[in-house]
């Protein structure tokens, strides 16, 4: 089976505030201040993170693991237009029809990644498919939350209780692999503004190693993996971190070994 591990990171939406909250005229920077206000006022001051439909998509990274290969990168290029990001992502599942593994990808980043592809009227049937023209997708495909197709390992983990959810950090650093090295989330949109989409897109490769690495804990938790198949999957991973000349995936392996 074919193993797609992804997450995303987002801006805010600031093309479409603009139409929103005619906010013509502002540039970038003041129009996303205006979105994190409005926000605030309408959580009563207890977040400016923004809803769905108002972010857009800066990077996509993924780890594929196949019959006879892993991979870790990020989609596209540094000045992918956000189109092409999407595009490449859905392709990849019509390519490969894998296994979706992601950290609350059902909370959020799916849920953006409709909208997007809504915006940019991009199609998608493999992903979409509900058993009309595959049988095999009736009883197991990506939109429904309790189908494997798409497995969102913190809503399983916390036996999709919201009060039981925990952080992707959190979790990582836990079970002793390297966690959030150096930046968050919270970081992204600084670093846009900044011009620095390199480091968005290298923090994202480091968020899906973590994920796949509690992913195999998981299949070993659930009985599908022996431990000795479980320390062969690690090893993989070690393997192909060891050639890597990308200094953050070179940090991550450095990280991993002294954990």
């Amino acid at each position: 089976m074919n193993i797609l591990v992804f997450d995303i990171e987002t801006i805010p939406d600031v093309e479409s505030a603009r139409r929103l909250y005619d906010l013509h005229g502002l540039n970038d920077k003041e129009t996303a201040a205006v979105m994190f206000a409005q926000r605030r006022q309408d959580t009563g001051g207890s977040s400016e993170f923004l809803r769905h439909h108002l972010h857009s998509v800066i990077a996509i990274s993924v780890f594929l693991r196949t019959a006879d290969k892993l991979s870790v990168w990020s989609l596209g290029e540094n000045n992918s237009t956000e189109k092409d990001l999407v595009q490449r992502f859905f392709d990849g599942i019509e390519r490969y029809t894998p296994l979706l593994v992601s950290w609350n990808g059902r909370g959020f980043d799916l849920p953006v990644l409709h909208y997007r592809a809504l915006l940019h009227g991009i199609s998608a049937p493999r992903y979409w498919e509900t058993g009309e023209d595959d049988q095999s997708f009736r009883w197991n495909n990506y939109l429904n939350r309790f189908h494997e197709r798409h497995t969102d390992l913190m809503d399983v983990l916390s036996g999709y209780e919201g009060r039981a959810v925990a952080p992707l950090a959190d979790i990582s650093t836990m079970l002793g692999f390297p966690g959030k090295m150096g930046m968050g989330g919270d970081k992204v949109w600084d670093c846009f503004i900044n011009g620095d989409i390199e480091s968005i897109r290298n923090y994202c490769e480091t968020d899906v190693l973590n994920t796949y690495l509690i992913f195999l804990r998981y299949e070993l938790m659930r009985g599908r993996q022996t431990q000795a198949g479980y320390d062969a999957a690690c090893q993989k991973v070690r393997d192909i971190l060891k050639t890597e000349k990308k200094p953050h995936l070179k940090k991550f392996f450095e990280a991993w070994k002294t954990a």
